[in-house]
C-alpha cells in the first residue's frame, strides 16, 4: 500500500480589526495594545511568536489568521486484483 504526504492549513485566529480605521487588536494579548496599522499588528505577533508563515486576511470580517500548516500522511487504498475471469483475488 502507498502512502503519500499532504498539506493542511489550519487558520488560527490572531487579530481582530477595532473600527474605525485600520487599528487592529491581537487575541491573546494580556496588554490589549491597540495597532496603529495591519503591519504593526502583524509584527507585534511575529515578535511575541516568531512565527514565520503565512496569513489569511479576512476584511468583510475584520480578522486576521495565521496559516498553520501541518503535513499528514495519506494512506492510498490497496489495489484490488483480478483473475483472468474477472474474480478478485486477494494476497496475490
Amino acid at each position: 500500500m502507498d502512502s503519500r504526504t499532504e498539506q493542511v492549513e489550519t487558520p488560527v485566529l490572531i487579530a481582530t480589526r477595532i473600527p474605525p480605521g485600520d487599528k487592529w487588536e491581537l487575541v491573546n494579548d494580556a496588554y490589549e495594545a491597540v495597532h496603529p496599522s495591519l503591519t504593526d499588528a502583524l509584527e507585534a505577533y511575529f515578535q511575541a511568536t516568531g512565527f514565520k508563515g503565512d496569513y489569511k486576511l479576512a476584511p468583510l470580517d475584520s480578522k486576521l489568521y495565521a496559516l498553520h500548516t501541518e503535513e499528514i500522511e495519506v494512506k492510498q487504498p490497496e489495489e484490488r486484483i483480478y483473475g483472468l475471469f474477472g474474480e478478485f483475488k486477494q494476497g496475490i
